[in-house]
């Protein structure tokens, strides 16, 4: 039996949301954490798909079954993780023919090492690992299915912390040195209600197009990030560009709703609303997640625990 091994990384989003869509430099950042995709096969006179999906503790938590010829779905019709994970493989298809022609029965396993509940990169991660299995390009395959902007798959391939924006609506990054000297003091909360990335996207282009002044400030702040050593002077850019996102979307800032008693700073990351959000902290860390936990807020990870170290100096 032959088997392949494929692996993505999680992605956390530090600035730019909603903006990179319109070419403002973000500051990506991937994780320690993200998804593998085993693929056996066995030569087979009927060959099948079965896939399955399970969570870091082993608990399986997706099942399917599909035909190769048009990827029909042959169990677990009706769900709809079933009609996207289709949708992927049928696009796969018709960008490289070949994919999945010969007389094997396949069996997928994924595992994530994230809750999916998180909002992490499960769909982005999964993607970019269809994508080189199939031997296709995972920005096009995520523009054909999922959409997006695309820093999440350059996230689920790249060693450490990126600068990622959209040239002509093309994908542009690099790998940078993001490493201050204040990261201990840097915190990622779970905030608790996982927000569709789609949904959040149709209302930021509801607000139609933003200004070029926007997107110039957005792209400062990006840059400035990346320079800082005080932990003052690093919230001060936090707070601005809360401030801008807030205006634009006409949505409450995170700390304004939740936290206005909180002594840091508290940044959202990705669609506004539910997912993480990155704290500052001046005080220990036990102080710190107590204020959090006091609050009912579960998951406090300290940056260094689940950003992977710049590999660039």
């Amino acid at each position: 039996m032959l088997n392949q091994s494929y692996y993505g990384h999680g992605k956390l989003l530090l600035s730019g949301e909603y903006f990179v869509l319109d070419g403002g430099k973000s500051l990506a950042l991937p994780t320690t954490v993200g998804q593998s995709m085993k693929v056996s096969y066995k030569k087979s006179y009927n060959p099948v798909l079965k896939w399955k999906s399970v969570d870091p503790t082993g608990r399986q938590w997706f099942d399917a079954e599909f035909e190769f010829w048009k990827f029909e779905c042959l169990k677990g019709t009706g769900d709809i993780k079933v009609e996207i994970l289709q949708n992927i493989l049928q696009q796969a298809r018709k960008q490289n023919p070949h994919f999945l022609r010969e007389d094997y029965a396949v069996e997928v396993e994924t595992k994530l090492e994230f809750p999916i509940d998180w909002g992490l990169g499960s769909s982005s991660s999964l993607l970019y690992n269809i994508a080189q299995w199939a031997y296709v390009s995972p920005f096009e395959l995520q523009s054909k299915t999922l959409g997006g902007s695309g820093y999440d798959i350059a996230c689920a391939q790249s060693m450490g912390p990126i600068v990622y924006k959209r040239d002509d609506g093309s994908p542009s990054w690099e790998q940078v040195k993001f490493d201050p000297p204040f990261t201990d003091q840097l915190y990622f909360i779970y905030l608790g209600q996982k927000q569709s990335t789609q949904e959040g996207i149709e209302l930021y282009k509801k607000r139609g197009n933003p200004s070029d002044d926007i997107i110039n400030s957005i792209s400062e702040i990006t840059d400035k990030m990346l320079t800082v050593n005080e932990l003052s002077e690093f919230e001060k850019l936090i707070k601005q560009h809360e401030d801008i996102v807030s205006e634009h979307l006409k949505l409450a800032k995170v700390k304004d709703s939740l936290f206005s008693d909180f002594w840091g700073e508290v940044k959202s990351l990705g669609a506004w609303g539910g997912d993480f959000a990155l704290v500052t902290s001046d005080r220990d860390i036990k102080d710190t997640r107590n204020y959090f936990y006091s609050k009912g807020i579960d998951t406090f990870i300290p940056f260094n625990e689940i950003i992977i170290k710049p590999t660039v100096q």
